[in-house]
């Protein structure tokens, strides 16, 4: 489950998206407004805003979307309890608001429509509300195991329309080219033969860099907006952890190589003094030899010497 955060002035246009006959739309909630007609809905909008006529921004408007993979489960009923749980943990509640379902893609999701002027007159507060969301919707698909999309990963690529193709290249070529870089230098080389052009942002006249821009296709991009992690300082760290374990790894070579030269060494050593041993001992007959060489010499000199008297 994912949610996509939209704001608006009027109402008009946003009720008439979401109720669209050519969407196949089924109006599954609504509180706090006629809904016998759309004129009708517009207008308890736009009645309760004058409770509160300084606000600009009056539109709340949301989408649901489910995985493909949930779709048997995604009955009406589930997906107005879920939407409205959606919304009392984001703190849209005692306002107005219509859930409408489409049919128009592959994916099931639902609209919500609702007034950010309360039933008080009172605001609804939009601080944080893309990080409220995020968390929300991660805790809401736990809670009843539901699939969750991969947002970018999930992207059918075919359907998109400029500029957001050519931001979905970005991406995909960031994601691809950072992964195997280890160095800026590298990196913008790579970037080039995708046709991305990067641009740095520094601070004043400084050389202190502070952002940057992909360009491509005529389209500019910063890089927070094609990714969250393709911020300058994240690139940045990225590039280094590529390129310290790239070190690591070849000062591990270098230190096996190093080993296993240290052991064939010694191998070669014993071998060659093992070798040696087999014909001298540091250089002299062996002690037995020579004393069974010595005794065979003076029995022959006796035998000699005895002979030689009988003579």
């Amino acid at each position: 489950m994912i949610a996509k955060i939209m704001k608006g002035s009027g109402f008009k246009g946003v009720i008439n998206y979401i109720l669209d006959p050519k969407k196949g739309t089924e109006l599954i909630d609504s509180s706090g407004v006629r809904t016998d007609s759309i004129k009708h809905i517009v207008q308890s909008f736009i009645d309760q805003t004058e409770l509160n006529p300084r606000v600009g921004k009056v539109v709340g408007h949301i989408s649901l979307s489910f995985s493909v993979q949930d779709s048997s489960r995604l009955s009406n009923e589930f997906m107005v309890q879920t939407a409205r749980e959606y919304m009392e943990k984001m703190g849209i509640k005692d306002t107005q608001y219509i859930i409408g379902r489409h049919f128009d893609k592959e994916h099931p999701h639902v609209h919500i429509a609702f007034n950010r002027i309360d039933n008080n007159g009172k605001t609804i507060s939009d601080c944080n509300d893309r990080f409220k969301s995020e968390k929300i919707c991660k805790e809401l698909t736990a809670k009843y195991g539901l699939y969750f999309a991969g947002g970018k990963e999930k992207v059918k690529e075919h359907r998109l329309k400029e500029p957001d193709k050519t931001k979905y290249e970005i991406y995909q070529a960031l994601k691809t080219e950072i992964a195997r870089c280890r160095d800026w230098k590298a990196l913008l080389v790579h970037l080039e033969r995708e046709g991305i052009d990067v641009l740095f942002k520094y601070k004043g006249n400084s050389q202190e860099v502070q952002g940057i821009i992909f360009e491509k296709n005529g389209y500019h991009f910063n890089g927070s907006k094609v990714d969250r992690n393709f911020s300058y300082s994240k690139i940045d760290f990225a590039l280094y952890q590529n390129n310290r374990e790239h070190e690591q790894q070849m000062q591990g070579t270098l230190n096996l190589i190093s080993n296993v030269a240290s052991v064939t060494s010694g191998l070669a050593n014993d071998l060659i003094e093992g070798g040696l041993g087999l014909f001298q001992t540091h250089g002299t007959v062996p002690a037995e030899v020579y004393n069974t060489l010595d005794k065979k010499k003076k029995k022959k000199n006796v035998k000699y010497i005895y002979n030689y008297g009988r003579q």
